[in-house]
């Protein structure tokens, strides 16, 4: 697809697994909380919860002292890390950079942009973000929050008269920080699907009100386009697109030269790494991602060079060069905890918090850690993360599908710099845990077809539109002796093998899902007349039937 909304290679998207990164790559030490599972968490406060943290100063009691040489070696030894990393990943390219006390101390590239090429990573390579897009976002906002155009609590509507979600209360009440804390009550992956078959912002977010709510404010559901439609009444608050507003307020003043929110300029930059895919055994440039719709949940791309600049104004409270970038109060109760994300596996352990666009979490030496993961199954893997009591960040940015690489970069420079030991063998442990979440999915996986199945009914009867009120029309019609169903605006075309009856398999290079996938289409036929089709693969949120006209 040419349309920005899918790969190039003609296939729908593969998806946005930034709630995979989420749950699995950013929150672990805790027990694994799968995709889909993760409503019915504590939220902490109402729609403006940030007064309720300014009760003096932080307890630091329990905090054992980080010395310079243990940043010092944290920094020396990344090389050593990186490589090592890259050699058991089979990783094309990473780039890292480290800023401390409000300047950059360490920016290198390694590998290559494209598996099949020869042009080096370094520090200016621009990458896909995926996900650290929500966190940035969540920067733009809180200038915009400082500069009196709206505020964490700013219900949705007021700047988006045409919203709605299903239940006319929520809709009045939800706000822009709901949206960018992920507690509205829409259901993690709502309108992702969409996204790939090629609608656009505004109609993705004009379905949502088809979509069940969970409880409002006290259910963590991790959505993209619940964040994105919170980008979007900013953005119109602002009296300026999104992308265009990010520029304005954060990218140039930051002098972010190679950073984006528009996917056109990542696609136009010379030094930009390719996103790449694990196929029989080695990762290899396929797919490309266009996350326009969704910019402000995951279409941001930068390099290094510039991500280092924008936590060093995080770690100064707003400040970058002696010039207050983004008002600090916001920018705080942005990082600040808004709703439980995954609560204590145990009496002993630590819950996992959400802010407004940012992760937060305790770590083992009992300091705060602020940051994001992000992903596209296309090619993007990517972390970055800061240690406030320390002034030090850290980001590290991957030209592959999510395996672990970057979380694990990471995590061994924050037990150096924490403790200078490293804590465990973090690389073993997130691509353990990535292999298990991205298994294959649907319910032929493994399944053999039926050595003598029955029939189907045939093209005569199956072909024709069918309806559905949230993923539209889609045509099934016959083609070269066998049946294609298309579906969405972009037409997006999914071969259909017959399987038993009037059942069909659709293979995993079709939809979204981890390679291997493979899912039933079954269609319901009375008195020789097709009535209507399941899409397994389209029915995570219960929409995966549609109508015959």
């Amino acid at each position: 697809m040419g349309d920005g909304t899918g790969p190039t290679s003609g296939a729908p998207a593969v998806g946005d697994d930034v709630m995979t990164v989420e749950l699995a790559a950013n929150w672990i030490g805790r027990s694994v909380v799968a995709a889909g599972c993760v409503a019915g968490l504590l939220a902490l406060a109402p729609a403006t919860p940030a007064r309720a943290f300014n009760v003096g100063p932080p307890d630091t009691s329990s905090i054992g002292t980080i010395t310079d040489e243990q940043i010092d070696t944290a920094i020396g030894r990344l090389d050593e890390i990186v490589a090592d990393v890259m050699e058991r990943s089979g990783v094309p390219g990473i780039a890292v950079a480290v800023v401390r006390d409000g300047a950059t101390v360490f920016a290198k590239g390694y590998g290559v942009r494209r598996a099949d090429g020869t042009a080096p990573v370094d520090a200016d390579t621009v990458f896909q973000l995926a996900s650290i897009s929500k966190s940035i976002s969540a920067s733009v906002v809180a200038h915009e929050i400082g500069e009196g155009r709206v505020a964490w609590d700013t219900p949705i509507v007021e700047h988006l008269p045409w919203f709605e979600l299903s239940s006319p209360s929520v809709t009045a009440d939800v706000t822009v920080g709901d949206m960018f804390a992920h507690r509205s009550g829409l259901p993690g992956q709502a309108g992702d699907l969409l996204e790939s078959i090629g609608f656009d912002r505004r109609e993705i977010i004009e379905r949502l009100r088809l979509l069940p709510l969970s409880s409002f404010r006290d259910t963590y559901a991790y959505a993209n386009f619940g964040l994105t439609t919170g980008g979007e009444a900013v953005a119109e608050a602002a009296g300026m697109e999104w992308a265009n507003l990010a520029e304005a307020v954060i990218f140039e003043p930051l002098g972010m030269t190679s950073t984006s929110a528009r996917f056109a300029d990542f696609e136009a930059r010379e030094n930009r790494a390719d996103g790449h895919i694990l196929l029989d055994g080695a990762y290899r440039p396929e797919l490309v991602r266009h996350p326009d719709p969704q910019a402000p949940a995951g279409g941001v791309s930068s390099s290094v060079n510039d991500m280092a600049r924008w936590m060093a104004m995080l770690l100064q409270g707003g400040e970058f060069d002696g010039r207050q970038i983004v008002a600090s109060e916001p920018l705080t109760q942005a990082m600040q905890p808004q709703i439980v994300s995954a609560p204590a596996p145990t009496i002993e352990g630590r819950p996992r918090f959400y802010g407004f666009g940012f992760s937060q979490s305790i770590s083992s030496s009992g300091r705060i850690l602020i940051g994001h993961s992000g992903a596209f199954s296309t090619g993007a893997g990517t972390t970055f993360s800061i240690i406030p009591s320390a002034n030090v960040g850290i980001v590290v940015l991957a030209n592959t599908a999510p395996n672990g690489a970057s979380e694990a970069v990471v995590r061994q420079f924050e037990d150096l710099v924490q403790t200078g030991e490293v804590e465990r063998d973090w690389y073993a442990l997130f691509n353990g845990l990535f292999d298990r979440m991205l298994s294959p999915e649907g319910s032929l996986v493994g399944e053999a077809p039926p050595s003598d199945p029955a029939p189907s009914a045939g093209a005569a009867v199956l072909a024709g539109t069918y309806n559905n009120p949230y993923y539209g029309p889609a045509e099934v019609v016959e083609k070269d002796g066998g049946l294609v169903l298309t579906i969405g605006p972009a037409a997006v075309p999914f071969p259909l093998d017959h399987w038993e009856g009037n059942v069909f398999a659709v293979d995993p290079d079709v939809y979204q899902g981890p390679p291997g996938s493979r899912s039933p289409v079954a269609f319901t036929v009375e008195d020789g007349r097709a009535r209507s089709m399941t899409i397994e693969a389209y029915d995570r949120l219960g929409f995966g039937t549609f109508t015959r006209n």
